[in-house]
């Protein structure tokens, strides 16, 4: 049975120069070896070989020479000549061997400035100078055909010189023998690098064109280890040039990776259902108009967004009262009553027979009576709940000879930032309802007026929207459409300039004044 061993005091005399180097390794500065694109590659280093136990040779140091080839995707060939002189070891006798042999490389990368590598080739080798010593083993003199493989490692001191290890095993044909022989071959040295030019990295994304799988990614954009693009919110533009990184998923995005919003709703195109909703119109989260009185006016462009079911309105969303009876048109069965005549809550005078009739519709105040509050079923008669307030405060009252004093409607108001009235602003409508109805020659103005703790378009519209619904309500209690007019004035006209909640709530009110009298 073959076995193999090593001169071990051989070896250990080889190790010395090899742990020196090796020390070298570790404190080589980091350098630009994988920065580069090598053409040329020249080796020299001291070798130590240990030889099959059938040779009879002791382990030898030696030296060898490389020269190689660079070749794309990490590859590279080169040539190689080791030689080493030997001694037998029962007779003492000097054997020279020489190995000559040519060798494909795979180059990996490792680190930023070391590359790792796996070799295997073949050759030849020979042992013993002709003529072959005759104390030698005839078993191994001569030549014989090597194969070898083995695996290194280049660890760069400059971006163009390396240090080198390699570890190789070869195995040859006895000479006189079937028998085949493996020697170990280890060494240490120095690789030049000839012709080398920069890798190139034409995208200047970080990650040089050999290792990079993406050579063609943005300026500007963030990639992986491997060149690659990272997009986090997987809207197609890449992290780094993405101006809106977290984009919900679905939305259709810009060049600059925001979204689109065509028709300016706040609902980004590709979540919007309604991509053409007109400018101004309020929508839901779908991206649709909301029409919350279902006038067929979006809301946001609706001057009059609590119109009553079945109104017929205009393009402003207000209803319109054709014989001036104060009963909507859409609502009024009978609409060219004559003027004055008194009519119920369909819109009838009495002379107009069957169809004075009432129909389901929503609640209507009664006709109105001279100098009388309109009766509301469902609340108590505004004459007992409304008192007169003095008009010394700035507030809007009702004189004795039933008129309307100009000022702030007392109690009127509207849920934060919508045009939703409170409950408790019906005591101070109501009781302004029954005198319009009172005095049809009357005719006011109804002001909203807010605070600016929001943008000036914002306070303006919210403002129309909420002079808006007074005016609705007073129409609902039974008050001519063309005797209230509505107007928002935003923040423009404030009553205070204290900035405190305080401040700020006074200035959020609605005010009345009459306009002209005589209709």
């Amino acid at each position: 049975m073959r076995t193999y061993r090593c001169d071990s005091r051989g070896l250990a005399r080889g190790l010395v120069p090899l742990c020196a180097l090796a020390l070298l390794l570790a404190t080589g500065s980091a350098l630009e070896a994988q920065q580069r694109r090598f053409l040329i590659e020249v080796s020299a280093a001291p070798a130590y070989q240990s030889f099959d136990s059938a040779t009879n040779l002791k382990g030898a140091v030696g030296g060898l020479g490389r020269i190689g080839v660079w070749l794309p995707y990490n590859f590279s060939v080169e040539g190689e000549g080791m030689f080493t002189s030997s001694d037998t070891k029962d007779s003492g006798v000097g054997v020279g061997t020489r190995t000559f042999a040519a060798s494909v490389l795979y180059n990996i990368p490792v680190g930023g400035d070391s590359w790792a590598h796996l070799r295997l080739g073949g050759g030849s080798s020979r042992f013993g100078d002709p003529p072959c010593p005759t104390e030698a083993s005839t078993i191994i003199c001569g030549s014989s055909g090597a194969f070898m493989g083995g695996a290194g490692l280049r660890v760069g001191l400059t971006p163009l010189l390396f240090v080198r290890g390699d570890a190789t095993l070869i195995r040859n044909k006895a000479r006189r023998s079937d028998r085949n022989l493996t020697n170990f071959g280890l060494s240490i040295g120095v690789s030049y690098m000839l012709g080398s030019k920069p890798i190139p990295d034409s995208d200047g994304d970080g990650i040089l064109e050999n290792r990079d799988r993406c050579p063609d990614t943005p300026a500007g954009a963030q990639v992986d280890g491997t060149g690659c693009p990272s997009d986090s919110d997987a809207d197609g533009v890449p992290d780094g040039v993405d101006r809106c990184a977290n984009t919900p998923p679905g939305a259709s995005v810009n060049a600059t990776g925001c979204t689109q919003d065509s028709d300016g709703d706040n609902i980004p195109d590709g979540l919007d259902r309604c991509p053409d909703t007109e400018a101004g119109v309020l929508v839901d989260p779908s991206g649709c108009p909301k029409d919350s009185d279902g006038d067929s006016i979006p809301d946001g462009l609706d001057r009059c967004s609590e119109t009553p079911r079945g109104a017929t309105v205009d393009a402003l969303g207000c209803p319109g009262d054709e014989d001036g009876d104060g009963v909507l048109d859409g609502l009024d069965r009978c609409p060219r009553t004559p003027a004055g005549a008194a009519v119920n809550a369909s819109g009838c005078s009495a002379s107009q027979g069957a169809a004075a009739r009432p129909e389901p519709t929503p609640p209507a105040s009664p006709a109105p009576q001279p100098q009388a509050a309109a009766p509301t079923p469902s609340r108590t008669p505004p004459q007992e709940r409304a008192a007169p307030v003095p008009q010394a405060t700035g507030r809007a009252g009702r004189p004795a000879d039933g008129r309307i004093a100009a000022g702030v409607l007392p109690g009127v108001g509207f849920a934060p930032g919508t045009a939703r009235l409170r409950p408790e602003s019906y005591i101070a409508l109501d009781s302004i309802a029954g005198i319009l109805q009172a005095d049809t020659t009357l005719r006011v103005e109804i002001g909203a007026h807010t605070d600016n703790s929001s943008a000036p378009a914002e306070a303006q519209h919210l403002t129309n929207l909420q002079a808006d619904a007074v005016r609705t309500y007073l129409v609902t209690r039974g008050v001519p459409y063309q005797q209230v007019l509505s107007r928002g004035y935003g923040a423009t006209v404030p009553l205070s300039g204290d900035t405190t909640p305080r401040g700020r709530a006074a200035n959020r009110r609605v005010e009345i004044k009459p306009v002209t009298t005589g209709l």
